[in-house]
């Protein structure tokens, strides 16, 4: 499983991005699997794209989880104690709360890739040990 952060979603979207040609070439070598994403992650694509291309930009990023190569994880019940207690233990960097949610999915289903563009997420420790897979 490949847990996706904001970053790439966007980047998929607006080619004008930076980091959309890597993006785009990362997610061709990707195992064909959906990528898993949090509701905070797709929310704050979603606002990033509504501020970089309005509507339209929204409407391709829906248009990507309506095919089926994105979906979305759904956090346990207290999950938000793990993300509130992330956010405190990398408030230096600091954390938000997207960013803590995609280690507490990563924590809760096992997994160590992520596909970010976001550095942080080379600090970022799985249960406080173990680092992640940091794609592309």
């Amino acid at each position: 499983m490949t847990l996706c952060d904001a970053g790439p979603l966007v980047a998929l979207v607006d080619d004008a991005d930076e980091h959309h040609a890597r993006c785009a070439e990362t997610l061709k070598r990707l195992p064909p699997r959906a990528l898993a994403t949090t509701w905070l992650c797709f929310t704050e694509a979603m606002y990033l794209l509504g501020r970089r291309g309005g509507f339209r930009s929204q409407q391709e990023l829906w248009e990507i989880v309506a095919k089926g190569l994105v979906e979305f994880d759904v956090p346990s019940p207290h999950e938000w104690q793990r993300m509130r207690d992330l956010m405190d233990q990398y408030e230096d960097l600091p954390m938000d709360v997207a960013d803590a949610s995609l280690v507490a999915a990563a924590e809760r289903l096992e997994t160590q890739r992520v596909f970010t563009v976001d550095r942080h997420f080379h600090a970022y420790r799985i249960k406080n040990r173990d680092a992640f897979e940091v794609i592309p």
